[in-house]
């Protein structure tokens, strides 16, 4: 198993990553700035000082050439990561765009120097400035302006995607400070994290999108910053990405080590099984894996055997995040908290676990599952009393004392008595069984709902769900479509229920909104699919947001996460005890890992080792 070397280190730099930060003040009063410098943490120190050469987890001395080909599912209908409409192809905010600073990866949250080459910012972070790095330049030549921050902001904030707008927004003026400067100002309602998310804005050339509709999805060749220029495209099928050997910050030392393969292209296939058929044959190259069937069983095909296909295991200090069988609580079926409790008791792990999957998972008790994050087995402390006291009835008792535990079931598959407590439930919100079916006493309508899934992994899990929901009348009725019109249906929250992972970091912060606050839930294309709308929730990221020392960051966290699981918004399902990766023998990987897990842009290619 690859651990990676630099995790070690992690025990030692949380003492740092989370000291204690001042409070956001109005923006109008003039506070002192700290001298410019190369990084910014969210939370304490930078772990790199200035001067560095290159992150651990990179092999600075890793060759560039050569070609890879990552394996994708479904299909592409643009080439505008930006916007809502469309179906955008892979790698291109990855490969094309840059933004002010880039990230390390071996950290919860610290950003350093990339098309900006130093950052201000204001003791009270009220305010944040960017010195442009001269030599910084778009693939056709141009330099990157103050004029193409302002315009990318502007634009992104008006035209792109939800996210930007409750991110950008925050942003009160901007002002030219100087030919490479530019300042934000934040309105009252920034906080602590939203220098940072500016500093994240993807840049794009004012001179090429000015020309062009912004909002439309279409298949016109993007052009960014970037290492990487789209070189050839399938509508639908591939995209090709070549190394701009022009690229202006190749020397950089957040680039040190990374972009070393001259060719990247995903290749589309129609569903898992092809795609992975398809890597046994060598089309394409990297594969990361979920399935724990396919992973313990199926990787014994003739390429494995003869040595030309690796498997490996990396571990990383990240929390679990969550995969879950998500409520949209915006349908009439699921507005009843009592009825989703019951739904949830029914969904029988141990039996999945076993028979579906050959006991590789592990069940997700919460959303920061396997960090000090989560509340899972953690009492409830006074700081977190303190800030759900004005919300008495958003965390059940249970869930107070000692987090959400998960129903137990029964491995063999019987699970009564997990049965009887969902009819219980049942019973409590108007229903009864009748002629063996779930029905809703005063209106007679039967219990039943649509699981839409995009792919037969889904499929399968939601199918054997529908069986156990049946054994009490409920009926459950599974719907797979194509992967272009589960996007679209997923984005216009038209569906009951979906499969859904959120992501979680160890620095959450006002990505939450979009996942979970109230003026999401009516917004299309944010991930809020459950459709909450909790002041408690909202609450809770605002005091994450505001806290002022690592306490208090921790009580407001682990407060947001008890609010979630008592609200019982959705099933929450399991995850892996580590990353799977399988790779061709020409790939090669670094041998210290980062925080966050395996990074394939600093992967290289050995050519003598062609399959």
């Amino acid at each position: 198993m690859r651990t990676g070397l630099h995790i070690s280190r992690w025990t030692a730099f949380t003492v740092l990553a989370f000291i204690t930060w001042s409070a956001g003040a109005n923006p109008v009063e003039k506070e002192a700035a700290a001298d410019p410098t190369h990084a910014i943490a969210m939370h304490g120190e930078p772990l790199y000082p200035e001067g560095f050469e290159h992150f651990h987890y990179v092999n600075p001395a890793a060759p560039k050439g050569g070609a890879i080909v990552y394996g994708a599912t479904g299909t592409f209908d643009s080439l505008n990561p930006f916007i809502v409409r469309g179906t955008s192809a892979l790698g291109l905010r990855e490969h094309v765009f840059e933004s002010l600073l880039a990230r390390g990866y071996d950290e919860p949250f610290t950003l350093y120097g990339l098309l900006a080459e130093s950052i201000e910012v204001a003791g009270d972070r009220s305010w944040v400035a960017f010195t442009l790095n001269p030599e910084a330049r778009f693939s056709d030549g141009e330099p990157v302006t103050v004029d193409d921050i302002v315009y990318s902001l502007e634009t992104l904030r008006d035209m792109g995607r939800p996210n930007y707008k409750t991110y950008y927004s925050k942003v009160e003026r901007m002002e030219r400070t100087g030919e490479r400067t530019i300042k934000f100002i934040f309105s009252p309602d920034g906080d602590r994290e939203i220098p940072l998310i500016i500093g994240l804005m993807p840049i794009i050339p004012k001179h090429v999108y000015e020309k062009r509709d912004f909002n439309a999805a279409s298949f016109q060749i993007p052009i960014g910053s970037g290492p990487y220029v789209v070189d050839k495209v399938k509508p639908g099928n591939s995209i090709t990405y070549r190394r701009d050997t022009g690229y202006w910050g190749i020397d950089l030392a957040v680039n040190t080590g990374q972009n070393n393969v001259d060719l990247v292209t995903y290749e589309y296939f129609r569903d898992t099984n092809a795609s992975f058929e398809a890597f046994k044959r060598g089309i394409y190259h990297a594969r990361p894996e979920d399935d724990p069937g396919r992973w313990t069983q199926n990787y014994n095909f003739p390429a494995v055997r003869a040595g030309k296909v690796r498997k490996e295991a990396f571990e990383s200090g990240m929390p679990s995040g969550m995969y879950a069988l998500v409520f949209n609580t915006r349908r009439p079926v699921f507005t009843d908290k009592r009825v989703r409790q019951a739904l949830i008791q029914l969904f029988n792990f141990e039996w999945v676990n076993k028979n579906l999957y050959y006991g590789s998972y592990v069940r997700t008790e919460s959303f920061f599952d396997g960090s000090e994050l989560g509340s899972h087995d953690r009492p409830a402390g006074e700081l977190e009393r303190e800030l759900l006291a004005p919300f008495p009835d958003a965390v059940t008792p249970e869930i107070m004392n000692l987090g959400w535990h998960a129903p137990e079931g029964d491995v063999e598959g019987q699970d009564r008595k997990n049965r009887a407590r969902a009819i219980a439930q049942l019973k409590d919100s108007g229903y009864q069984i009748r002629d063996g079916v779930m029905t809703h006493i005063e209106t007679g309508r039967p219990l039943s709902f649509e699981i839409l899934v995009a792919t037969p992994g889904e499929e399968r899990l939601a199918l054997t769900y529908s069986r156990m929901v049946k054994r009490i009348g409920v009926r459950a009725e599974v719907r797979n479509v194509d992967p272009s019109q589960y996007q679209e249906r997923r984005s216009n929250y038209d569906f009951d229920m979906i499969f859904n992972s959120w992501f979680s970091s160890l620095s959450p912060g006002n990505e939450q909104s979009f996942y979970w606050g109230s003026a999401a839930a009516d917004v299309p294309g944010t991930r809020n699919y459950m459709g909450v709308k909790e002041p408690a929730i909202d609450a809770m990221i605002d005091a994450m947001l505001e806290a002022e020392t690592r306490e208090d960051f921790v009580a407001a966290v682990r407060a947001m996460d008890r609010v979630l699981l008592s609200g019982a918004y959705m099933i929450p399902m399991f995850h892996q005890p580590e990353q799977w990766l399988a790779l061709w023998q020409k790939v090669k990987v670094p041998e210290e890992t980062s925080l966050y897990g395996y990074r394939s842009g600093t992967w290289w290619i050995d050519d003598k080792l062609e399959q």
